[in-house]
């Protein structure tokens, strides 16, 4: 009996042609867009050029700090802090007097760099222009010291190297970051109108009397339509999916880079799909249960919006933290332990044990809200309007 209903409540979805509107193909165009809007963002600097305004009287010297950097194009203005506050250049440098000449003659000599932190541009345009008079000042000052007679080490007691643990693109970063709130919103877009309408809309439409009066008992039509939100929540989260990869591979150059499993792909693969299924699951349950307390689908997709909103928080706070810095409460609260051994997977990094506390705390929650919405359906109060 639960099959058969199973099979009429997916079939009655599937039929209806606003449900495959918004539950295959919405989160399908989507996500597409988000794709090739990250893709878009990291080719974005990819041979830009950055206005840097300097004074009209600024000597070759002087500009052949900067000419060897090809994405810097030097704009001669008469005022170069009023062109970066009118939006004609990125930033701008004001030279003190005869700079040059004071330098080599060993007096004082500044250097002003005009910009706005808060612009990414004006940012990394200011960051260039930094290094390079950095190290216009390292050689000024090693000649200085050799004429001296002294070695640079006098002025340099020790040496720095900075090490990266991890080799990282920004493509893996990325696809670590928009993978996992992918399938969270394509699970929660494809379940959503489905779950307001299977409880929700019976009692608007007032079927679901006529429902109840059938020979079945109550549990099998809550485990029936909880299947059936479950399972298009799933196909929903992996056609996404699929489409994403597929776009990822073959129409995408910078996030491709990330894309690099070798012999753990299977097994990556595999998990991931464990982890949509367990997501599906406790999704299924949240909504089941809006839908439940919802007397019209309008309610029940007002109860439902926060849930949908809170699969979009997790990526905020994981998003600065690396894989090495991953504690145990990431895998134990729902929804960012989803986002949590996601990215752990993307990194090629398969912990059992974190995948045990994912999966667990998941179907412990699962079997909690499923017991609260057991005891709503069995009571009239709450589904019949």
């Amino acid at each position: 009996m639960l099959l058969n209903i199973f099979k009429k409540e997916m079939k009655d979805a599937f039929r209806d042609r606003r449900t495959l509107l918004l539950t295959v193909l919405l989160p399908i165009l989507m996500m597409t867009a988000l794709t090739f809007f990250y893709e878009g963002m990291m080719s974005d600097s990819e041979g830009d050029s950055y206005t840097l305004a300097v004074s009209k009287d600024v000597s070759d010297e002087q500009l052949a700090l900067f000419q060897g950097d090809k994405s810097i194009d030097v704009a001669k203005v008469e005022d170069p802090e009023s062109s970066v506050k009118d939006g004609d250049a990125l930033a701008a440098v004001v030279f003190s007097n005869d700079f040059m000449g004071s330098v080599q003659r060993g007096e004082e000599a500044t250097v002003t760099i005009v910009g706005d932190s808060m612009s990414e541009n004006s940012s990394l345009l200011m960051s260039k222009v930094t290094a390079y008079l950095s190290g216009y000042e390292k050689s000024v000052t090693a000649e200085r010291l050799k004429s001296e007679g002294l070695d640079e080490s006098t002025i340099q007691p020790f040496t720095m190297t900075q090490q990266e643990l991890s080799e990282e693109d920004t493509g893996l970063f990325l696809i670590a970051l928009i993978i996992p709130m992918m399938m969270a919103l394509a699970i929660g877009i494809g379940a959503g109108p489905v779950s307001a309408d299977l409880f929700a809309g019976e009692k608007e439409k007032k079927t679901m009397e006529a429902l109840l009066i059938t020979p079945v008992k109550r549990s099998t039509l809550l485990w029936a339509k909880w299947l059936t939100i479950s399972s298009l929540g799933l196909i929903t989260g992996m056609i996404t999916l699929l489409v994403v990869t597929v776009e990822i591979a073959f129409f995408t150059e910078n996030l491709r880079k990330g894309i690099s499993f070798g012999d753990q792909l299977p097994l990556i693969v595999g998990l991931a799909l464990v982890v949509a299924v367990v997501y599906a699951m406790f999704n299924a349950s949240i909504l089941m249960l809006t839908s439940i307390a919802g007397k019209t689908i309008k309610e029940a997709q007002s109860y439902s919006t926060p849930v949908m909103m809170l699969a979009v928080f997790p990526s905020l706070f994981i998003s600065g933290v690396s894989v090495n810095e991953l504690a145990a409460h990431h895998f134990l609260i729902p929804i960012l332990n989803m986002f949590s051994i996601l990215k752990e997977l993307i990194y090629g990094v398969v912990d059992p044990v974190h995948l045990s506390m994912m999966i667990g705390t998941n179907l412990i929650v699962v079997v909690v809200i499923f017991i609260i919405g057991r005891i709503m359906f069995l009571k009239d109060k709450w589904v019949m309007n």
